[in-house]
């Protein structure tokens, strides 16, 4: 139903999102850019740098991965309890200390605290952000008539033009010779900026907090709350999937051209697509279709590019299933993530917003955990064993989603899709 907000609106002027929406857009910006400075250049560093062992190196990856996925929910329940400004503000702070630890460290259990570190604060600072973006996205929207996903969809593409830039910032620090503990002192000092910037104008209180009565650590609410639970369930068959790139991907790169030195412009394919397509995309299917119906595209997308790589055939060094892959995976997140994100607060009370957004991620972070060890059996197969099993993984949650409520979608009105 169109607000009268959305009804008042001139017929050629979208109203312009509210500075606190533009701080959190430009967060996700900044977050990832800092981060994705250090990451990719990780690994290399504990090997070649400090010379630690493949499994060594595995684990202390796995190690940064849990302190965050899997701690994604402790951040959201304190967002929940003590508001996001505190939650925020202590995530950025553990950060910087985390990448300023990191450059110096230099023995495996300083290395392993400062990885530890780093993804704790992950875990604070990223599910309040998410949260509090799509409370935002659900006032925007009832104010203005302009769908929420349009919102979302714009602080996914800000997340994606970070994680492009990021690595670009990284290798240009190890270019000029600056080494891994120079590009950890820059995404430090990254994240400087995000902290003076929350410091300053993120609300204090922007809301009321219901105090959790003690004891509540897994409120009904939320984890008995069924539909909220599949939506758990389906939002795990994409990361399942999109994990993929990490794991399948590099693998069938290197059966197709005997090394896995092109995955990185895959994987900038993968970023420039979202950065150039999302907003079109969203705003398309916004207008269109329920935020169910773009879940349930999105994860046949998905699937329908796993089962494209054993049916496409080789194209210029043997990249052509590899490109495909990458371009419909990206396709379908394009479409399921701003639709699953914006039935969240359909889904749970408001006041509980906050533990949901990070139920979502660690119950999906548990999902790839055991998901990645299954597939990792399967990589050896034949191929058209391997793409059949991994397409089948997102038509389950793509059947799955039709069980959820179809969620709300603004008819066209006179608003119109501009930023």
């Amino acid at each position: 139903m169109t607000t009268p907000a959305a009804v008042s609106a001139p017929p050629d002027r979208t109203p312009e999102p509210k500075p606190y929406l533009r701080l959190l857009t430009a967060t996700q910006f900044a977050f990832n850019t800092g981060f994705y400075a250090v990451l990719p250049y990780l690994a290399t560093h504990l090997g070649d740098g400090l010379g630690m062992a493949g499994w060594l190196v595995g684990l202390v990856l796995g190690l940064r991965t849990f302190s965050q996925q899997g701690l994604f929910v402790v951040g959201g329940a304190l967002t929940d309890r003590y508001g996001p400004r505190p939650v925020v503000l202590t995530g950025c702070v553990l950060r910087i200390a985390g990448f300023c630890w990191l450059a110096q460290a230099g023995s495996t259990p300083t290395v392993i605290g400062a990885v530890l570190l780093i993804g704790f604060a992950a875990a604070l600072f990223s599910p309040a952000v998410e949260s509090e973006t799509a409370r935002a996205a659900v006032a925007h929207e009832a104010e203005t008539g302009r769908p929420r996903a349009q919102v979302l969809a714009v602080f996914s593409a800000a997340g994606q033009a970070g994680a492009f830039l990021g690595p670009l910032l990284g290798s240009l620090l190890l270019l000029l010779g600056g080494g891994f503990r120079t590009a950890c002192l820059a995404g430090a000092v990254v994240f400087v900026g995000v902290l003076a910037g929350h410091a300053r104008l993120m609300p204090r209180r922007p809301r009321r907090v219901r105090t959790t009565r003690v004891g509540a650590v897994l409120p009904r609410e939320v984890f008995a709350n069924r539909p909220f639970l599949v939506l758990c369930l389906v939002y795990s068959s994409y990361l399942v999937s999109y994990n993929q790139l990490y794991l399948a991907l590099p693998a069938e790169v290197e059966r197709a051209t005997g090394s896995q030195s092109a995955l990185g412009g895959l994987f900038a394919l993968s970023s420039l697509l979202v950065v150039a397509a999302q907003l079109p995309l969203t705003r398309w299917s916004a207008r269109r279709v329920a935020p169910r119906t773009a879940l349930v595209a999105g994860l046949a997308v998905v699937a329908a590019g796993f089962a494209a790589v054993p049916l496409t055939p080789d194209g210029p060094a043997g990249l052509l299933p590899g490109a495909v892959l990458v371009g419909l995976l990206t396709l379908g997140q394009m479409l399921l993530v701003p639709a699953a994100r914006g039935l969240v607060p359909d889904l749970v009370d408001d006041d509980r917003l906050g533990l949901a957004t990070g139920a979502l991620s660690s119950v999906s972070g548990l999902a790839v955990l055991v998901g990645s060890a299954a597939t990792g059996t399967l990589l050896g197969t034949a191929g058209p064993v391997l793409w059949t099993v991994l397409a089948a993984v997102p038509l389950a949650g793509a059947l799955l989603a039709l069980t959820l409520t179809a969620g709300r979608r603004e008819p066209d009105t006179a608003v119109t899709d501009r930023l």
